[in-house]
């Protein structure tokens, strides 16, 4: 039945589904694409677009990581635990991208009613829904001892499983969350910890960076008696939004996004040049 009282409530929803082709692309590409729906969105005020998308073992940093004093020890040091780096376009922190971490993006068009916390907290409604009954259990607030920690870390008894970003540019609002659905979320965190040891080896830094405890981060699978996969929330994300709009369908690129993207993807590689990254 269709819920028109929903915040989550569009006239008209788009799905693109990348969270099985994108683990044969690059990240900067998802960042890349993300801007250009943002673009697309602008003049939409009746639309939805969502995004699931997932990556092979990548390290996506902060605009503050690279600032790290020693940062070419700690991109060798996640080289060398056979994971790629890049660094993003929007803010935070580093976080951990693989085949078992879903990323889901919701985009709107940027207006007065949709303020940062608003958008927050339609993904923090929005990830409640997906996971059924866990979701009655989930926190919304920081986990400082995770990576990337923030006001809208979501967590089951003090674990963090996920965190949300936001991306604001050309009329469009990006609201990002990666959900570590399987694995190790101690092993996640240990990752990062142990880059962090490596690119500030004790020096002085004028921004303060989280001290990781990894045992504060986990997975759906390890905080829920439910058996969670990334195939799964992606079918519960296509039934929840069609059951808040008018129509649902899949959103195809058109060759003016694609010129758009190419002008996205050509910035977050100029962003990702000075960078010793293999």
């Amino acid at each position: 039945m269709k819920d028109e009282h929903s915040p989550l409530f569009r006239k008209n929803w788009f799905i693109l589904d990348q969270s099985v082709t994108g683990l044969g692309m690059n990240p900067m590409q998802s960042f890349a694409i993300d801007d250009t729906l943002c673009r697309r969105i602008s003049s939409e005020p009746d639309w939805g677009i969502a995004r699931t998308w997932v990556h092979s073992k990548t390290v996506v940093l902060g605009i503050q990581d690279h600032r790290l004093p020693h940062i070419e020890d700690g991109i060798s040091f996640l080289n060398r635990s056979s994971y790629d780096v890049i660094v993003r376009n929007s803010g935070g922190l580093a976080v951990v991208l693989d085949e078992h971490v879903l990323n889901i993006s919701l985009i709107f068009q940027d207006n007065k009613g949709l303020s940062i916390d608003r958008g927050y907290e339609l993904m923090v409604y929005l990830t409640r829904l997906l996971l059924g009954k866990l979701g009655s259990q989930v926190v919304d607030g920081e986990i400082k001892e995770s990576y990337c920690p923030g006001r809208y870390d979501l967590s089951v008894n003090g674990k963090k499983f996920a965190g949300i970003s936001q991306r604001r540019i050309r009329g469009g609002v990006a609201v990002q969350i990666y959900l570590a659905v399987k694995d190790s979320g101690a092993d996640r965190a240990r990752l990062i910890k142990y880059f962090y040891d490596s690119a500030i080896q004790g020096a002085e830094t004028k921004f303060v960076y989280p001290r990781i405890v990894p045992e504060r981060m986990a997975s759906l699978n390890e905080i829920s008696t439910t058996e969670f996969t990334v195939q799964g929330l992606v079918h519960s994300l296509l039934n929840t939004l069609a059951s808040r709009s008018d129509h649902l369908d899949t959103y195809a690129l058109s060759d003016e996004d694609w010129m758009l993207y190419e002008d996205n993807l050509a910035k977050m590689v100029k962003r990702n040049e000075k960078f010793i990254i293999s």
